[in-house]
Formats: structure tokens, C-alpha cells, sequence
């Protein structure tokens, strides 16, 4: 029996998962728990997709800036899987900001805000969020994902509702199961759907909260916000919104929803977004008013017991939304090139679904392995865009996702466009 040990870092992807695989058939009965169903049948599709002579496309290798344009295993590629919306990661100014920062506080501030004092820069930044939000106060944290599961799961109690919509982000659905509140979804953008579920049940409940998204990931679709603010008052909820994908998105401004809708910013309680996006850094925030964010810096534990967020991260998104307030140029850009994108795959015929005035387009397909062939078929052509498939959307809406940049060129849209015509 060989005992040498295995250097992992010198294996292919393909080589890992083998690996992986391997181990878990070895030691199924000591590994102490089980692997779900939806992981199983995964793994099956793979597993099919490779006997097709199609290889794992997931967590390939990417070299450079995550921009309009791409290198992968020497190949440039035309990319339009990454959320950097605006150009700002890789802009030499926001660089500059984050090693300015590194180099004033170091890489970590290596403790808890609450803990260990605070740092001029933190304060900064979330006194531009809630500038460019017009809302009292702001707080960050150094996690989208944590940020969305530790408010929710804090704020929110048995006894309490929850009512997500139904394509709501996964860590959205983590804090209502750490809340211990009942959560229930309600059909996609339907905030009649929603009015109905309330008043036949908001009697039963203390505290109801509503969460929605700015800009649907899957669809880039946006809701009927002044509607929703219309049930939340209606039956004396609290409204909360996740604007990871538009912030720094949608409005002349960057302002998000709340801009474009031109609401006003305390008919919502909570509103949420991500700094890893358009503002080219890393972590999450929370805004609204004065008495919400003092509460929450002294008692959510994702934000006391948390490190603050890095100096680096940090600099880079103030400098970021610095930039988008004084280049406005980027976001007629993006809103022009998006709008440019739908309107071309529209005229093809291609099925675009609910996107509208955002900058996510899916082109969807129904199948899987349609997806992975049209996927393969771009790579061939210097395109690159990621298939969506089951368990993340129903095998029946599986898709290609194109997120569009300031970064792309009219050029560049109108031949992705021209050979998604060809291969389709």
C-alpha cells in the first residue's frame, strides 16, 4: 500500500473531486453524517456531463481583474460572470485607497469594533452609505452572506412571521431559521399574493417582517416597491431589503431601488447591500434609522463578536462610492449597455424572462445539458458565461446568467449577441 503523502494543491479540479469522491466511498461509515439528496443528484448530473465529454466548468482557474475581459488557461475571453458593474474593481484610484489603507491600519484591524475601539475609516464608510441612502445611520459587516443571516436571525423571534419572497436569497432563508420565527415564502413579486397571507394571519404574530430583493440574481427582475410599501404599512409590518445587485446599480445615482422608485428611504426599516459588487471590496451593511443601527452595533453577535471589517476592504469601497458619485458616467454606461443586451437577445427571440432595467440578463434554456453545450460552445468562441442549473433554479428554468459591466463595449455586446445567434 502506498502511504506517500498526496500534495492536493498540485491537482486539477477534476483530479480533487475524483479524490473527494474516492475518500467519501472509503469512509462513508466514519465521515458522521450524510450527504443530502440534492448533493447526490448532483453529482449524478456531473457524473453524466462528463460520459458526454463534458468536464466540471465550475471553479476554473481565472487570472487577472474579474472585468468585461478575462484570461483563463491563456484564453481571453469576452466575461460576463462577474458582478463588477461599475468598473471599480481594478480601478487604479480604488487600488490606490485600499494599500493607502493597509499601510495607515494594516491588513486586519484584529479585533472587534466593540471590542477594541474604532477606526476612523469604518465610520468613513458608513457615513457615505447613508449619504448616498439619505437614511440616519449605517453599520458594516464583513460578510454579505453573514450579514443577512445574523440581522435577521437577531431581530426576529418565535412568536414573529417572516415573509420572503420566493426567490429570495439562501441567506436570507438562513436567518429565518436562526430566528426561530415562522417564515413562510410568498409567490415571486406577487405583493398581492402577500396582502391576502396577511390578512388572514398577521393577527396571529407580534413582530411581521417582509423581505425582498432590489434586483433578483437569478432574474433581474425588480419588484413593485411603492406596492410592497403599501401591504407592509397596510398590516403593520416591517419592510427589509437585500439590494446586493442593485446598489450601485440601479438610479442615475447608484442609489438603488430606493432611487429609482424615488421613495421615501423610512417607509423601508431595514435596508441591506453588499460592498463585494459594485463597490469593488467585500462584507455587507445595514441602514435606516439612528435608533435601529445603535441598537444593532451593541447586540448582534455577527457584528460584536465579529472582527470589523479589513483596512483594505474598507478604503477600496469608500473610495468606490466616492468615484461612482463624481464619474456618474459609469452608470448611464452600464444602463445603456444592458439595455442594449436585452434588446438584441429580445429580437433573436431568446427567452430573457422577467429582466428589466437591471443589469442581469439570463438567457433561459430548460435544460441542463443545453446549458452546458451552449456554455462550451461560447468558451469555443471567447465568450465566457456561467450555466445556472439545478438544485440552484428547477431543471425547467435552468439558464445561462450574463451580468453586464461598464467595462463592456457596444462591440463586444453586439458580437456576443451575433454568435449566441449562431450556436442557439
Amino acid at each position: 500500500m502506498n502511504n506517500t503523502p498526496i500534495d492536493i494543491s498540485k491537482l486539477s479540479p477534476k483530479q480533487k473531486r475524483k479524490l473527494l469522491e474516492e475518500m467519501l466511498k472509503k469512509n462513508s461509515s466514519n465521515i458522521g453524517f450524510e450527504f443530502p439528496e440534492e448533493y447526490k443528484l448532483l453529482k449524478e448530473k456531473f457524473d453524466d456531463f462528463e460520459k458526454r465529454g463534458f468536464n466540471n466548468i465550475y471553479f476554473a482557474p481565472l487570472e487577472g481583474v474579474n472585468n468585461s475581459v478575462i484570461n483563463m488557461a491563456g484564453k481571453s475571453l469576452i466575461n460576463y460572470a462577474g458582478y463588477n458593474y461599475i468598473g471599480m474593481s481594478g480601478d487604479a484610484l480604488v487600488s490606490k485607497a485600499a494599500k493607502d489603507a493597509i499601510d495607515k491600519y494594516g491588513t486586519s484591524v484584529s479585533a472587534s469594533r466593540l471590542a477594541s475601539g474604532e477606526r476612523p475609516l469604518h465610520v468613513e464608510l458608513e457615513e457615505a452609505i447613508s449619504k448616498l441612502l439619505d437614511t440616519e445611520a449605517s453599520m458594516l459587516l464583513v460578510g454579505g452572506y453573514g450579514t443577512n443571516e445574523t440581522i435577521i436571525g437577531h431581530l426576529m423571534r418565535p412568536g414573529d412571521l417572516i415573509m420572503f419572497d420566493s426567490f429570495i436569497h439562501a441567506s436570507i432563508q438562513a436567518g429565518c431559521t436562526l430566528s426561530g420565527a415562522d417564515a413562510k415564502p410568498f409567490p415571486h413579486n406577487n405583493w398581492e399574493a402577500l396582502d391576502q397571507i396577511l390578512d388572514a394571519q398577521r393577527e396571529r404574530y407580534k413582530q411581521v417582517l417582509i423581505v425582498i430583493e432590489g434586483v433578483y440574481s437569478m432574474d433581474g427582475d425588480i419588484p413593485n416597491l411603492p406596492k410592497f410599501i403599501e401591504v407592509k404599512k397596510t398590516h403593520a409590518s416591517l419592510l427589509m431589503i437585500d439590494e446586493a445587485h442593485s446598489i450601485g446599480v440601479l438610479g442615475d445615482k447608484g442609489a438603488g431601488i430606493g432611487e429609482y422608485y424615488a421613495v421615501d428611504r423610512y417607509d423601508v426599516d431595514i435596508w441591506m447591500g453588499t460592498l463585494s459588487k459594485a463597490f469593488a471590496s467585500c462584507g455587507g451593511y445595514i441602514s435606516g434609522r439612528q435608533e435601529l443601527i445603535e441598537y444593532l452595533k451593541y447586540t448582534t453577535p455577527g457584528f460584536v463578536y465579529s472582527v470589523g471589517m479589513s483596512p483594505p476592504n474598507t478604503g477600496a469601497a469608500l473610495k468606490a462610492i466616492q468615484l461612482m458619485q463624481e464619474q456618474t458616467d459609469r452608470l448611464s454606461i452600464l444602463h445603456k449597455r444592458a439595455e442594449l443586451f436585452l434588446e438584441l437577445c429580445r429580437s433573436h427571440g431568446f427567452d430573457t424572462g422577467n429582466s428589466a432595467n437591471s443589469a442581469i440578463i439570463p438567457i433561459i434554456l430548460g435544460d441542463s445539458l443545453l446549458c452546458i453545450k451552449l456554455h462550451k460552445r461560447l468558451y469555443d468562441s471567447g465568450i465566457y458565461a456561467l450555466p445556472i442549473m439545478y438544485p440552484i433554479v428547477p431543471e425547467n428554468s435552468s439558464r445561462l446568467r450574463f451580468f453586464l459591466s461598464s467595462t463592456h463595449t457596444e462591440q463586444q455586446i453586439r458580437e456576443t449577441v451575433k454568435v449566441l445567434q449562431e450556436v442557439m
